[in-house]
């Protein structure tokens, strides 16, 4: 087992430790405790993310194709990942997804004018910042996707005599880093769009899905290995 595939089994057991934090956190929160308690929890999670993508980086430096690799991952996380990781631009999906479940279950409250705090009561200006955001995010996205195109392209130079193989594999280096920033910032800046109850709602679902296709894809694996 390698050194980051270890941590990565850790981190992702304490990422469940702080799932069961969010879940059990006072929704709405109807005193200043409980909203100073909810941010709290969203920034320990959002530290927790740092924390991964800062290992992660030091491990790229060291073999960045083993982080493509990625051992620690199962087969069907692996056929979601884009650039090492999820897609940043899954973040808005998420949002999208999740307002219109608690609008459609909390429509009749909505109707009679009861402010309900939660994902599906975003205001409109909360949704134009999102889509706004969105927007930006899908140029990096493509930007990167299209910086690792051409990095593959320029594979075929490896056969030539005069190639620097330490210079491309730092040009993939610095392709994991990028894509990885995005991801990192694309949660952040979700998060700063929402209220605290908004961004725990939020971070429930990403984690929640997040554990769910790991916990699906370990399944199968195992079953495939018997």
């Amino acid at each position: 087992m390698s050194t980051f595939t270890a941590f990565y089994t850790a981190w992702s057991d304490q990422l469940q430790q702080l799932l069961r934090q969010l879940c059990s956190a006072p929704k709405p929160p109807t005193t200043q405790d409980h909203l100073h308690h909810l941010n709290h929890l969203v920034n320990k999670v959002l530290s927790h993310y740092a924390e991964y993508y800062r290992v992660k980086a030091a491990a790229a430096e060291r073999d960045v194709l083993d982080i493509f690799a990625a051992p620690w991952a199962s087969a069907f996380e692996k056929s979601l990942h884009w650039i090492a990781g999820w897609r940043p631009t899954t973040a808005f999906h998420l949002v999208y997804t999740e307002s219109s479940i608690l609008f459609e279950s909390h429509i009749v409250d909505i109707l009679r004018g009861v402010r309900t705090g939660d994902l599906g009561d975003l205001s409109p200006t909360q949704f134009r910042r999102v889509s706004e955001l969105q927007c930006e995010t899908v140029k990096e996205e493509n930007a990167i996707t299209d910086e690792l195109s051409e990095w593959q392209h320029s594979v075929s130079d490896l056969m030539g005599a005069t190639t620097d193989v330490d210079k491309m594999i730092e040009r993939l280096v610095t392709v994991v880093r990028k894509a990885d920033d995005l991801r990192l910032r694309t949660l952040k800046r979700v998060v700063d769009l929402l209220t605290p109850q908004q961004a725990v709602e939020f971070l429930i679902a990403a984690v929640e899905l997040q554990q769910g296709i790991r916990e699906w894809g370990m399944n199968q694996d195992r079953e495939c290995s018997y």
